[in-house]
């Protein structure tokens, strides 16, 4: 569950160009190793759960993000997320945060949990940000959020959605751990973008931008319609209450013949079109929870993975007290993965 456009293999690249870049096909992750793996969850495995990308041992954000050309992309979705956070709180989650690249964007939130199924990122975004009381950072399954109901005011999941193979319960999900009232921000791939629009009516792609169902383009990638998205969204119980157009200029000629302030700002003029157009490659949404939501009892904060029984928050292995499940506490993070993988640096 990491938070980049890269593919779970060697090659970054989608039919309409890869997300975030020029078209031209870049290697993503550690030299010699794939930029993620492919996690499957039901293998050797007791718990009922869904196959899951993983980042374990990537270095996605140097590579993709510090040295990759994508200045522009950060800058015009830091402006996005600033437009959309209208309101802070007390507690935001932040949902794929990989190696915390947005984390410091939230500057209303009293505390930010960053989670991601990638140790190794969440190693990352630790020594970016620091460990302090802050930032609570946790491994874990994100169709098996281990939080108690209705904990969260806040919560964000960009550059996410793309590798969830399940919509509709990833939606359920969030909804589930979020408070009355709260506030979710939400990016997602869209397929029917003006690039890929081109090449369908050329003929150099097969699948339709115009169809509602989303493009597995490759293993665990996928792409959206948003009308697909806002329909799941709201069956999930989220009101759309803004939407946004980003990254309309993601192309190395605008990059190469605009100066990059100027492009920023060209995006972030445009950006309220979205509100009734979106044929960007990336769309932001904010969402309200509809309805009421059950209040935590003081003091709980995890809900067990395994049996669902809540438990308080502690700097420290945490036992589930009636399933006895040992869910480690190591290195400054929580790790309550269902499967974690046998090896790796992480561990």
């Amino acid at each position: 569950m990491g938070v980049g456009r890269a593919r779970c293999g060697e090659i970054l690249r989608t039919p309409s160009g890869p997300r975030g870049s020029s078209g031209k096909e870049n290697s993503s992750g550690v030299t010699g190793q794939p930029a993620q793996r492919i996690i499957n969850m039901n293998e050797n495995n007791d718990f009922d759960t869904t196959p899951v990308c993983d980042y374990t041992d990537s270095d996605y954000q140097k590579t993709f993000w510090d040295s990759g050309n994508r200045r522009y992309e950060d800058a015009v979705e830091e402006i996005a997320i600033r437009k959309l956070i209208n309101r802070g709180g007390k507690l935001l989650i932040e949902l794929g945060a990989g190696a915390g690249r947005n984390t410091l964007r939230y500057k209303g939130f009293e505390r930010v949990v960053l989670v991601d199924y990638s140790r190794t990122q969440l190693l990352q975004a630790r020594d970016r940000l620091g460990s302090t009381s802050k930032y609570v950072f946790v491994a874990a399954d994100i169709y098996k959020l281990p939080f108690v109901s209705g904990l969260f005011d806040g919560a964000t999941m960009i550059r996410t959605l793309h590798h969830l193979a399940d919509v509709p319960k990833t939606f359920r999900e969030t909804r589930r751990i979020m408070a009355e009232g709260g506030i979710f921000i939400l990016e997602f791939a869209n397929k029917r973008n003006f690039k890929a629009i081109a090449r369908y009516v050329l003929g150099k792609q097969k699948w339709n931008p115009f169809s509602l169902e989303p493009v597995e383009f490759v293993k665990l990638n996928y792409n959206f319609h948003p009308w697909y998205v806002w329909s799941e969204l709201k069956a999930a119980g989220f009101h759309i209450d803004d939407h946004l157009a980003v990254s309309r200029f993601r192309s190395d000629w605008f990059k190469k013949h605009i100066p990059h302030e100027t492009l920023v700002k060209m995006d972030s003029a445009t950006q309220c079109i979205g509100r009734w157009s979106n044929y960007t490659p990336s769309v932001f949404a904010r969402l309200i929870p509809k309805g009421s939501s059950p209040v935590p009892s003081d003091g709980l904060f995890f809900s067990c993975p395994a049996c669902g029984r809540t438990m308080p928050e502690s700097r420290a292995s945490v036992v589930c007290p009636s399933c006895d499940h040992i869910w480690e506490y190591k290195d400054g993070i929580y790790d309550f993965r269902l499967n974690p993988p046998s090896s790796s640096s992480a561990e």
